[in-house]
């Protein structure tokens, strides 16, 4: 499968490594670098720094509501996007651009309401 991944922290990096071991990355999407420690130097998150080291394509927009992010992220051509802690609200623009949908991947403290972001975006047109 062609897959966009989205995530940001190292929580992520499980679910990266799996499914590059298997299916084609083509794209991983992370918050931009953020300015970190004394100098306050931009440093790529986990996530964003093991997608380099791959030799992925990565991209790290600010917002996904940009109809010229909308239109790159589509042009990826993705069977699939998988989200794990991303940080950014998918709009339906992206929630819709994969060929068979978005998959969120949630680490949920409630154990009780498991799937309730899913239920939410598909309320919204996701």
């Amino acid at each position: 499968m062609r897959i966009v991944f989205m995530s940001t922290p190292g929580f992520g990096l499980p679910a990266l490594r799996a499914l590059a071991a298997h299916h084609e990355i083509v794209a991983v999407y992370t918050q931009p670098d953020r300015p970190a420690g004394r100098g306050q130097q931009p440093r790529p998150c986990p996530v964003a720094a093991e997608a380099r080291a791959r030799g992925l394509t990565l991209c790290q927009p600010v917002s996904l509501r940009d109809p010229a992010a909308q239109a790159e992220f589509a042009a990826h051509g993705a069977d699939v996007a998988v989200v794990v802690a991303y940080g950014l609200i998918l709009p339906a623009a992206i929630l819709r651009a994969p060929a068979r949908g978005c998959l969120n991947i949630h680490a949920s403290l409630l154990p009780r309401w498991p799937g309730v972001g899913a239920a939410l975006a598909n309320d919204r047109g996701g």
